[in-house]
């Protein structure tokens, strides 16, 4: 049981990327005293995982009224795993951060694209269809959000630990994780279409 909730915890953390995202938000947040960015930070969390929760639990009924199949939501979601991965390892050079304005970030783009983004969401949605939505996708991206709050609720702390250095290599490392993710997601989806078109 703990082998299949880490086994789905893993990769949504990566995807989550705390340690990539700590930074532009605690950019975006840097005209707030740290005890308002934890608080921001931590609304902006409890909303992104409203949005993921009703993905796992919504995820099948979609594909299904679309018509998706599986193996092309496993093909998809490694092709939009593997780009995310690429540019964790090599990130465009973009000048500045963007600004912090009179009022706080709500819902975008802290909760959604940053954490709850399309990589994210597809990655949920091949673990609810994979069978029915029950304990162990819920269990693991509860699991994965655990750790991602974590890291942003020690977040002032550990940028001033790690460094924009330190962030970037733990970020490169974790892109280069989820990049074989990504490619096994990919040969589970062809893997599946092969299987559907023997058989037809």
């Amino acid at each position: 049981m703990l082998d299949k909730i880490v086994g789905i915890a893993f990769p949504l953390f990566l995807i989550m990327d705390p340690l990539g995202n700590l930074p532009v938000c605690l950019g975006m947040l840097k005209d707030y005293p740290p005890q308002r960015q934890r608080a921001i930070l931590f609304r902006e969390l409890v909303i992104a995982l409203i949005v993921i929760i009703a993905f796992i639990y919504l995820g099948a009924g979609m594909m299904r009224m679309l018509n998706i199949h599986q193996s092309t939501l496993r093909i998809a979601g490694g092709v939009i795993l593997f780009i995310i991965s690429i540019k964790m390892i090599y990130p465009s050079h973009e000048t500045g951060t963007p600004e912090a304005s009179d009022k706080e970030p709500l819902i975008v783009p802290i909760a959604v694209p940053f954490f709850a983004g399309p990589s994210l969401l597809a990655a949920v949605m091949v673990y609810g269809s994979k069978g029915s939505a029950g304990f162990y996708p819920l269990a693991g991206t509860l699991l994965a959000w655990l750790m991602s709050l974590a890291v942003m609720m020690i977040g002032p702390t550990l940028a001033g630990f790690l460094g924009k250095r330190g962030l970037r290599a733990c970020e490169r490392l974790m892109g280069l994780i989820l990049i074989l993710i990504s490619v096994q997601m990919l040969e589970d989806g062809i893997k599946l279409y092969l299987t559907n078109f023997i058989r037809m």
